[in-house]
């Protein structure tokens, strides 16, 4: 059974940077494409940024490309996401996502972690 536990969100101010992290179990974690994305109340679920199975290839939403950095390491079987210059629109809930794919895709499925909030004041 895939289990994902995210952790790392908190209350920041507007500028300010955190890292979520997201460690997998009961997974070949290099066989999965590993996403985030984030909900607000109301909204729907989007995707933040996804990143290939090796870790070459990474791919953003246009919303935080240049502030967010995913990374990963299949060793310790786990993926992190950078957030830099946060903005009050950054705040959601922020869920970690498995996918066994070879491309990273936006979709919905998979594989979620119990999700983060990080809250950004301004």
């Amino acid at each position: 059974q895939v289990q994902l536990v995210e952790s790392g969100g908190g209350l920041v101010q507007a500028g300010g940077s955190l890292r979520l992290s997201c460690t997998a179990s009961g997974l070949t974690f290099s066989s999965y494409t590993m996403d985030w994305f984030r909900q607000v109340p109301g909204n729907e679920r989007e995707f933040v940024a996804g990143i290939s199975r090796s870790g070459h290839s990474t791919r953003y939403a246009d919303s935080v490309k240049g502030r967010f950095t995913i990374s990963r390491d299949n060793a310790k079987k786990t993926a992190w996401l950078q957030m830099n210059s946060l903005k009050p629109e950054d705040t959601a809930v922020y869920y970690c996502n498995a996918k066994e794919s070879v491309l990273i895709s936006t979709e919905l499925f998979g594989s979620w972690g119990q999700g983060t909030q990080v809250t950004v004041s301004s």
